[in-house]
């Protein structure tokens, strides 16, 4: 791609831009600097060709001009001393030299319309680079706390589901809990129920013996007779 096909390319580009794109920034800084510093090089030689070749342009057409006006001059001059047929070959050449001179402007503005182009393009990568010199170590050092920010991220997602497991075992822990506080409630109420039928028995069984002491008693009192 020429120089001139690059300019609307580079003219065009925006740093910040192509950085957010970026999939590694970092990389992206250290290659776009190295490409503009390229293209500056570059640049530098082009810009100095395209200056060079206004002022050759415009020397060339200067001295068109001032031939022009000699012939002009000389025309004059030779009408004023009565040599019409003289004057007459000065005004020729003049008007040969007119239709020169208006091929000579039209490569002189595009000499010019060149030169400039080179001149934005050289000061718009001077730019660029000054910039993002300037801004290379913030920014690197931006994607360094983004990149620690991203690993703590990282470490905060698996303390989360660290606090979901642990919640989880909370809630097993509860249902045990409540499971064997269910068991022992049961086991005391079978507990107090065998107590009850215990004493209930036992009232009975201390009558068995109270009547049988009274009917001996009974017995005893008749033999006695």
């Amino acid at each position: 791609m020429g120089i001139l096909a690059r300019f609307k390319d580079i003219m065009s580009s925006n740093m910040n831009a192509l950085l957010d794109k970026a999939e590694n920034p970092e990389k992206m800084i250290d290659q776009y600097l190295r490409n503009l510093n390229s293209d500056l090089g570059k640049v530098k030689s082009e810009t100095a060709s395209m200056m060079a070749e206004e002022q050759r342009a415009k020397r060339v057409l200067d001295d068109c001009l001032t031939e022009i006006t000699k012939m002009q001059n000389y025309a004059i001059k030779a009408l004023e001393m009565g040599n019409e047929e003289d004057a007459r070959k000065f005004l020729e050449r003049k008007a040969n030299l007119a239709n020169k001179e208006i091929e000579l402007q039209e490569a002189y503005q595009l000499a010019v319309s060149n030169s400039n182009q080179m001149k934005k393009m050289h000061d718009k990568l001077v730019s660029d680079i000054q910039e993002l010199e300037a801004r290379k170590d913030m920014l690197k050092g931006k994607m360094a706390v983004a990149r620690t920010q991203e690993k703590i991220n990282k470490i905060g997602s698996s303390v989360h589901h660290a606090n979901t497991s642990i919640s989880a075992f909370d809630r097993m822990e509860e249902k045990i809990n409540k499971a064997l506080d269910e068991a022992n409630a049961m086991a005391k109420l079978n507990a107090d129920s065998k107590e009850d039928m215990k004493d209930l028995t036992a009232k009975y069984d201390n009558k068995v013996e109270t009547d049988v002491d009274a009917e001996l008693e009974a017995l005893k009192a008749r033999f006695n007779k």
